[in-house]
C-alpha cells in the first residue's frame, strides 16, 4: 500500500467556504451538521457512538436485511463494471460489504468513498482497500448539503450504485432529495437506508426511540462542537425533543439551551448568546416505510425492492430514476 493518499476535495470544503459555513450556522443558530464530524476528535466520538448504538452493530436481523439488500443490488448489475459511489461513507463497512458482494461476481469494482469528513474519507478507503486496488479507490471531500455540481463530478460512463447508508435523516427531504435523483440515470441504482419509527402509531414510535438519541455518548459527541468554540458546559443544558417536519414527517431534535450569557468569538466576529436563547445542533428524520416510498416518489425515485427489519426500526431500499437522462 502506498504511503501517500490523493484525496479531492470540493470547494464546499474549501477553507474560506467552510468559515462561511461556521458563521452561518452560528448567526441561523442551526448547526451545518458537517460542523459535528470537523474534527479527528468528533470522528472518533461518532464511531463509538456508532459502535454503542446502530443497529448493523447490535442487530443480527438489521445486518441481515443490508446483507440482503446487497446481494439483490449486485445481482441487479448486468455491467461487467460498476461505480459505487458512496455518499456518506462514513467509515465504510457497509460499502465495503456491498463491494465484496459485486467482486464476487467478477465485476471490476470502482469506488468513490464520499463524506464531509476527511477522516471519515481515509478511514472508508482503507477499508474498502482490503477489497479494492488502491487504483480504483478515489476519495472525495464533499458538503452534500450545499454541493451543487455533484452529477458532473460524480457521474461516470460506468453504470453507478449510489449508496446512501444513515444519511437521509440528517437531511431536508426537499434539499438532497434533488440531488440523489440527479445522479441515478436510468441504467444506475440507489441504495439507501432510513431510521423508522416502529410501530402503526407514528408518535408513539418517536418516543420508542428516543432513547437511541438522548444518552451520554450523543451528548458528549454533539458538545464537543461547542466546547471547541469555547463553550462551557455550565452554559447551558442539552435538550431532546420531538417535532413535526415537512411531508407530515416527524423528527428529534438537539438544541443546547443557554442559561446564562455566552460569547463566541471567530476571528473579528461575536456571536452573543442570551439567557433562553438556543442553538440547534442536530437533528434526526425518522420516516416510517409509507412515508418513504410517498415522499421519494415526489422526486422521480421509485422503490424496487425494500427489506424492513422485524423491529421495524430500519429499513432498506434499492430504487431507480425511470426518468434519469439516457448515457
Amino acid at each position: 500500500m502506498s504511503t501517500v493518499a490523493s484525496v479531492r476535495i470540493h470547494a464546499t470544503q474549501f477553507p474560506e467556504q467552510v468559515r462561511r459555513d461556521l458563521l452561518e450556522s452560528l448567526r441561523t443558530r442551526r448547526v451545518n451538521h458537517k460542523f459535528l464530524y470537523d474534527s479527528v476528535k468528533q470522528t472518533q466520538k461518532w464511531l463509538a457512538l456508532h459502535q454503542a448504538y446502530s443497529p448493523t452493530r447490535n442487530d443480527a436481523d438489521c445486518r441481515a436485511i443490508y446483507e440482503k439488500s446487497f446481494a439483490a443490488a449486485a445481482a441487479q448489475i448486468k455491467s461487467r463494471r460498476v461505480g459505487v459511489i458512496g455518499l456518506g461513507c462514513g467509515g465504510g463497512q457497509k460499502d465495503t460489504r456491498l463491494l465484496k458482494r459485486l467482486k464476487a461476481r467478477g465485476k471490476e469494482v470502482f469506488y468513490t468513498p464520499c463524506d464531509v469528513s476527511t477522516a471519515m474519507v481515509l478511514t472508508a478507503r482503507e477499508t474498502a482497500m482490503t477489497v479494492l486496488p488502491e487504483k480504483n479507490c478515489f476519495p472525495f471531500v464533499c458538503d452534500l448539503a450545499t454541493a451543487n455540481d455533484l452529477q458532473g463530478i460524480l457521474v461516470t460512463r460506468h453504470p453507478s450504485l449510489v449508496t446512501f447508508f444513515g444519511m437521509i435523516p440528517n437531511f431536508e427531504p426537499q434539499d438532497i432529495l434533488p440531488k440523489l435523483a440527479s445522479l441515478i440515470r436510468q441504467k444506475d441504482f440507489l441504495l439507501f437506508s432510513a431510521n423508522l419509527a416502529p410501530g402503526a402509531d407514528y408518535a408513539a414510535g418517536m418516543k420508542t426511540i428516543l432513547p437511541q438519541y438522548d444518552n451520554d455518548l450523543t451528548r458528549d459527541w454533539l458538545m464537543t462542537f461547542l466546547l471547541e468554540l469555547g463553550v462551557e458546559p455550565r452554559d447551558g443544558d442539552l435538550r431532546f425533543a420531538i417535532e413535526d417536519g415537512r411531508f407530515g414527517l416527524k423528527r428529534i431534535v438537539a438544541r443546547f439551551h443557554f442559561r446564562r450569557p455566552c460569547r463566541i468569538q471567530i476571528e473579528s466576529r461575536a456571536f452573543n448568546f442570551k439567557t433562553g436563547d438556543s442553538i440547534q445542533l442536530f437533528f434526526s428524520y425518522r420516516y416510517t416505510r409509507e412515508l418513504v416510498r410517498i415522499i421519494l416518489a415526489r422526486y422521480r425515485l421509485k422503490i424496487c425492492e425494500q427489506w424492513i427489519m422485524k423491529s421495524e426500526e430500519e429499513g432498506v431500499f434499492l430504487c431507480r430514476n425511470p426518468g434519469g437522462l439516457v448515457t
